[in-house]
């Protein structure tokens, strides 16, 4: 599994993200699990910026829970890194949708790699029933490959 392709397709979406204390653990790195946050914080300004916030899609009474996860770490992150969170739509289903991620320090002269990762997922009523996504929805979503252009967003979160 650690040789999975992660390609990030066009367009990619960039934000960043400063490090606070409260990212890191004993050791004084970033604590693992708070990449995942990293990848919804990119996940989520995408969305909002090329195709709906998430709570317009909840407002069709429909959530888009995590599913799957994969994290590649490379080196850690540690407080008060300015990082670079990269997103892309890597596919979209009747049913689902995959983004991938890498997030990368800033600083020097070179970008360094620090995890690359996916996350799927299912497309779900207020029950838990696995839904197809509306037309609107899906193709909102789909518009990212024509509409997004190589983008940063403007603010640090």
């Amino acid at each position: 599994m650690s040789n999975l392709q992660l390609t990030m397709k066009s367009p990619v979406y960039r934000t960043t993200y400063r490090v606070i204390y409260g990212d890191t653990d004993a050791g004084s790195v970033v604590y693992n699990a708070n990449y995942l946050r990293f990848f919804e914080i990119g996940r989520t300004e995408m969305m909002r910026s090329w195709a709906m916030p998430y709570n317009e899609i909840e407002k069709f009474g429909l959530i888009l829970p995590v599913t799957e996860t994969y994290l590649r770490y490379k080196a850690p992150a540690r407080y008060d890194d300015m990082l670079t969170i990269s997103v892309s739509l890597a596919e979209i289903k009747k049913v689902s949708c995959r983004f991938h991620y890498r997030i990368t320090r800033s600083g020097g002269e070179k970008e360094q790699l620090l995890v690359k990762g996916f996350t799927n997922h299912a497309c779900v009523n207020r029950q838990g029933r696995l839904t197809p996504l509306p037309p609107e929805i899906r193709q909102r979503i789909a518009g990212i490959w024509e509409g997004g252009k190589e983008k940063k967003s403007s603010g640090c979160h």
